[in-house]
């Protein structure tokens, strides 16, 4: 029974010629637009596949509309397309075989295959060097303005930041004398001013340099820390300044390291600082004291003790540099402002050749987070005064002190023994290029 609105019609004998009909109208005109074949029905054959009735996938699905929308044109009578679908099957094969005869062909043998054209990549970015040389730092950077362009150093960075140098060994010594005085200085205590000035001094004694050593310290760390025992020393630093029929040369001892000597300190020394008030010249003390021995030794270290009163400025009267050992923890890193006017106070008005060399982390553990913060905060504030070599914390420095001997003689191959020898070469290079 048929819907309301449709007829019912008799089934028809597919005949798939119908559809080919060139005289029927343009396909897809119910739908609002036509569709135009780009080529005839072979070459549409040809290119389409087609079923085994050689009908392409686009006719097929125009077959599929209904046909109650296909009311400009009526299915064609059966049997009057069949020939039709026949010849343009032929044809469609025809065209097909003499498409694959053309393909096979083969090439003319005169005929040279045409290169592949060469794939095509991105040219890496180079940045061309300056022709012309340009000024550099200490540092190895160059000089940005100057040059025009910004070129990274090859040097790896050092614990602080910064390229790290490689600084020479320095040459033999033919003559001995005319000795730099350094005093090593920090009014905080356990920043590693004795360690630092008894490693350096053995490491200074290593490069072929006659070091002295002065325990300016009443605690005298520095004296227990080279083996001897201070109750047991007969002439100290203490009858040096306090008595003038005393020399320096008369309290001198020499250590197990050959080329460090050590003048030594005991408890006595607490009172020099009271018997100096009355004196006349009392800042210049050290320095008249010290002038038989510049004339033997290279280098002169002084173990301050942690103040700034008269002992540490008698120290700084005498000194041609300073060293500050800091150790990378904020206590020690908030004292260096008050130790720096100490040093422009005793320029002004008692030493003007005095200058800083360096200020030195020690104790440094890379693995926190705090020291390197310290560390950081200080190279931004100090800039290139900040020494290259750190001093990491380890537990061979307490050992070598219970031997009482440097840490450089007591395990010479250890991290700490060549961070004192890299420091020895870059204060030489510090000190020689000023």
């Amino acid at each position: 029974m048929s819907e309301p609105g449709y007829e019912t019609q008799p089934p028809q004998e597919h005949d798939p010629g119908a559809e080919l009909d060139v005289a029927a109208p343009k396909r897809g005109q119910e739908f609002g637009y036509a569709y135009a074949p780009r080529h005839d029905a072979a070459h549409r054959a040809a290119e389409e596949p087609t079923d085994e009735h050689g009908v392409g996938f686009l006719e097929r699905i125009f077959r599929r509309q209904p046909a109650d929308l296909d009311t400009d044109h009526a299915p064609a009578p059966p049997g009057t397309g069949g020939a039709m679908a026949e010849r343009m099957g032929a044809e469609a094969r025809a065209a097909s075989t003499e498409t694959t005869e053309v393909t096979q062909s083969p090439q003319p043998a005169a005929t040279a295959p045409l290169p592949e054209p060469a794939a095509r990549t991105a040219a890496p970015m180079t940045r061309t060097a300056p022709s012309v040389p340009v000024p550099r730092d200490r540092s190895g950077l160059v000089d940005s303005k100057a040059a025009g362009v910004l070129e990274q150093p090859s040097a790896e960075l050092g614990p602080t930041g910064r390229p790290l140098p490689n600084f020479p060994i320095p040459a033999p010594i033919e003559h001995h004398g005319r000795a730099m005085v350094v005093a090593l200085c920090n009014q905080k205590g356990g920043v590693g001013k004795t360690t630092t000035t008894i490693n350096l001094g053995a490491a200074l004694a290593e490069y072929g340099q006659r070091v002295l050593l002065v325990d300016f310290d009443p605690q005298a760390s520095m004296t227990v820390g080279l083996g001897f025992n201070p109750h047991d020393m007969q002439t100290t630093i203490y009858h040096v300044m306090m008595e003038r029929e005393v020399s320096v040369t008369d309290a001198i001892v020499q250590t197990s390291v050959p080329g460090l000597d050590l003048v030594p300190s005991n408890i006595d020394f607490a009172g020099a600082e009271m018997q100096l008030i009355n004196e006349v010249g009392r800042e210049q003390v050290l320095d008249r004291a010290l002038r038989p021995a510049r004339k033997e030794y290279d280098v002169i270290l002084i173990d301050c003790q942690p103040s700034l009163g008269l002992l540490t400025v008698n120290a700084l009267a005498a000194s041609a540099g300073v060293i500050i050992p800091l150790e990378c923890e904020y206590f020690a890193l908030r004292g260096v402002a008050l130790l720096k006017g100490t040093i422009d106070k005793v320029q002004d008005r008692i030493n003007p050749d005095l200058e800083i060399i360096g200020l030195l982390g020690t104790m440094y553990d890379g693995r926190t987070l705090h020291s390197r913060e310290v560390l950081a905060t200080l190279v931004d504030g100090w800039g290139d005064s900040v020494f290259h070599t750190v001093i990491r914390r380890t537990v061979k420095f307490s050992e070598a002190t219970v031997a009482g001997e440097p840490l450089l003689a007591y395990a010479g191959t250890s991290t700490g023994a060549e961070s004192y020898r890299q420091l020895a070469r870059e204060v030489l290079d510090r000190c020689h290029a000023g």
